[in-house]
């Protein structure tokens, strides 16, 4: 399969071992955007477990256990914390003792920068390496991240955003996500962990807006819900069995883009990771919506095999990266952008051979 194959050649190149897979192909040159810059060394989590899990959709268990066991190392060998918990990125390529995390040399400061999202630790992206551990017996890591979620982002309802920033004073996150809560309830299942997936479960559905019917994104830090429908958290209680067909259809059809789907209510072009699960949520439906989806993602594959994050240049999400950590700078604003990427390559596997990651 293409989209597998261009997985494999990238794991090929790297050498024998445990290793994580760059998240974006980014551009090079002497006028980098900030962007390319921060993006370079980056090896997301969510992007490399879901990567892992398209890996042993095609049978390849080897290189997805290659996956798994640099999350291991890195769950093991933080530099700084040792309570199970993962970073939501890492360096590139093979995994060290202790993990060495993503940043860039600032030639105007002469210092090393790092970035305080992918220092953090944010709860879907845990939730997801627990996904690959379950599927591939790694039950001792999975547990792990799961018991320090029970201990430091567990809330009455649900479990909470996750930190960020840098160590050892991060900030918590209170808000508290639908997408994240969804993930957490199939991860928790899958460990049959069924009270913390129950917990879970209960938040997502909580989230579900009857007048509209869809779920709403969660739940901002003063416990509000935020209205905003966002892709992820408008289809993937759909495929993990939360949601029904039609909250699923009642989503992609207000985020459609073209032949495609955009990542929120406030985007206005075609965010292709989306895309991918829009699909797979399609073709769980019958629907024949799934195979211009389909076409959308086959039309957008860069050079490298990897499918673009996005069609446009830049995309919108109507979110932030996190909190702003001084004062009078404000938040910054998360976008998508044109560059071949690992997620939506990933998504359009399983789409393509109709393999549900977040199946019960």
């Amino acid at each position: 399969m293409r989209l597998a194959s261009a997985i494999q050649n990238a794991m090929a190149v790297l050498p024998a071992g445990p290793v994580l897979l760059n998240s974006f192909v980014v551009d090079t040159g002497p006028n980098l955007g900030d962007f390319d810059l921060t993006q370079a060394n980056a090896a997301y989590v969510y992007d490399n477990a879901l990567a892992g899990l398209a890996l042993l959709a095609v049978g390849d268990r080897g290189n997805a256990l290659r996956i798994g066991d640099a999350l291991a190392i890195a769950q093991s060998h933080d530099r700084y914390w040792h309570d199970g918990r993962l970073r939501n990125a890492y360096q590139a390529g093979v995994m060290s003792v202790p993990a060495k995390l993503p940043g860039w040399w600032d030639t105007k400061a002469r210092s090393w920068q790092e970035d305080p999202y992918q220092v953090g630790s944010q709860t879907g992206p845990v939730a997801w390496a627990m996904l690959l551990w379950s599927a591939l017996g790694q039950a001792d890591a999975a547990n792990r991240a799961g018991n320090w979620l029970d201990e430091q982002l567990r809330a009455s309802n649900g479990y909470y955003g996750g930190f960020y920033g840098f160590e050892p004073h991060q900030v918590k996150l209170s808000w508290q996500s639908t997408e994240q809560n969804t993930d957490l309830s199939v991860a928790f299942g899958k460990l049959s962990r069924l009270e913390d997936s129950h917990h879970a479960e209960h938040f997502v559905r909580a989230m579900f807006d009857q007048q509209r019917g869809v779920f709403n994104a969660g739940t901002s830090p003063s416990g509000t819900q935020n209205i905003l429908l966002a892709a992820d958290a408008g289809i993937w209680p759909y495929l993990a069995g939360i949601g029904s067909a039609n909250s699923a259809l009642a989503a992609i059809k207000s985020l459609t883009r073209g032949a495609g789907i955009g990542f929120s209510a406030v985007s206005s072009g075609t965010w292709m990771e989306g895309t991918g699960f829009a699909a797979l949520a399609l073709h769980g439906l019958n629907d024949r919506l799934a195979g211009r989806f389909m076409a959308t993602i086959e039309a957008n594959i860069s050079p490298s095999g990897y499918i673009y994050a996005s069609v446009e240049p830049r995309l919108s999400t109507g979110l932030t990266v996190g909190p702003s950590l001084q004062a009078g700078v404000p938040e910054q604003t998360f976008n998508y952008f044109r560059r071949p990427a690992l997620a939506p390559t990933a998504w359009a596997v399983l789409a393509a051979l109709d393999v549900n990651p977040l199946a019960r």
